[in-house]
């Protein structure tokens, strides 16, 4: 039966019976107790699992956090570690939050401490007893998490850091060169900070990990809200190409148009071309881009497609690599190769390969 030398709070009491149910489903163990600590000094783990394994007593150290961001559990584990080495060297550590991601639980792997998460991933071993579990599907309130660190307000601010990923940036400077409140940008920082995916310095905030969150980014992106227009056009070649670039150029006409998707890569990093090719463009610059390419509408067999996005800023954040060659930057880029199919996977990685790596 769970007893309890000294009531835990509410979470910490939830997250006990969650680890107190899977461990009494090993038939070698049995759940002597779940205590409180009550240890005086710096800091104390929040409580104490006693076990019985084969009938030998066995303890584990537990510390439970209500946020598993890396910031957070980075703390807690190497709490957890030093108290176990000094404090009760025959126990086992373990961390517990509502979800650690895959990184956080690498984390504590490398660190030789256990885990379980209230979503059910879990990885605790000690004398005869291994535990390994993982849940394929994150959870809702994370997910949304990261679609709002993903928004494409947010966006503009990951955009520029990603332009110059060795710059400290401050609060002030990213909100008028992103165009987005100081507010906004104030949330990001900490979205960053929280995941270990950025740093504060004496100059300001530095991305640490620019390939994790644009693994991230990649894993939960999704094609920009807007309107995708098919077309054919009679041109081909040379003749198409020079006819594109001129409507794309950003002298004297209005609008803004770009290459964009495997069109945009053949102008970044060349992979393979394909027989469609892709643009993003306002109102305006599509008016430029039909008249001059001869497209037509056309319900299947497309050989152009044009995406006019809801958020204009992705024509702001542009590059030409040729004259009138104006691009999708690499990032945007690499973000809409990621999600057309294998062959734009393929693509993808070599763009990045080429063009969007950072030093370690």
């Amino acid at each position: 039966m769970l007893k309890s030398a000294n009531p835990v709070k509410t979470s910490e009491t939830h997250a006990g019976e969650a680890l107190r149910i899977m461990l009494e489903k090993i038939p070698i163990l049995q759940v002597v107790s779940i205590e409180s600590e009550t240890i005086h000094a710096d800091w104390a783990p929040d409580f104490c699992v006693r076990l019985l394994v084969h009938g030998r007593p066995h303890n584990l150290i537990c510390e439970y956090k209500s946020n598993g961001q890396p910031r957070y559990a980075r703390s807690a584990v190497l709490e957890l570690k030093n108290y176990v080495t000094h404090q009760a060297p025959q126990a086992t550590p373990i961390f517990m939050a509502p979800y650690l991601s895959p990184a956080v639980r690498q984390m504590c792997k490398e660190n030789g401490v256990g885990y379980l998460d209230l979503e059910g991933n879990a990885s605790i071993a000690f004398d005869s007893v291994f535990i390994e579990r993982e849940v394929a599907d994150k959870p809702s309130a994370v997910q949304r998490e990261l679609k709002s660190l993903f928004s494409p307000k947010s966006a503009q601010v990951l955009r520029a850091m990603l332009r110059e990923p060795g710059k400290a940036w401050r609060v002030t400077e990213l909100s008028e060169i992103s165009r987005v409140s100081l507010g906004h940008v104030s949330n990001v920082r900490s979205g960053l900070i929280d995941r270990e995916w950025a740093r504060t310095t004496d100059d300001g905030l530095l991305l640490s990990e620019p390939d994790a969150l644009l693994d991230a980014w990649r894993d939960c992106y999704s094609a920009p809200p807007g309107e995708r227009l098919r077309f054919y056009t009679p041109m081909h070649g040379s003749a198409f190409e020079d006819a594109a670039r001129r409507a794309c150029s950003t002298e004297k006409s209005p609008g803004h148009a770009a290459f964009a998707s495997f069109s945009a890569a053949h102008w970044l990093a060349p992979y393979g071309r394909t027989g469609t090719h892709y643009f993003f463009a306002d109102e305006d610059a599509l008016s430029k881009l039909q008249k001059a390419l001869k497209l037509a509408p056309i319900a299947k067999g497309e050989n152009v497609v044009v995406t006019v996005p809801k958020d204009l800023e992705l024509l702001a954040d542009t590059v030409e690599p040729a004259p009138g060659a104006v691009c999708t930057s690499p990032i945007q880029t690499y973000l809409d190769l990621s999600i057309a199919g294998e062959r734009g996977a393929e693509a993808a990685e070599h763009l990045r390969r080429e063009r969007l790596s950072w030093p370690k």
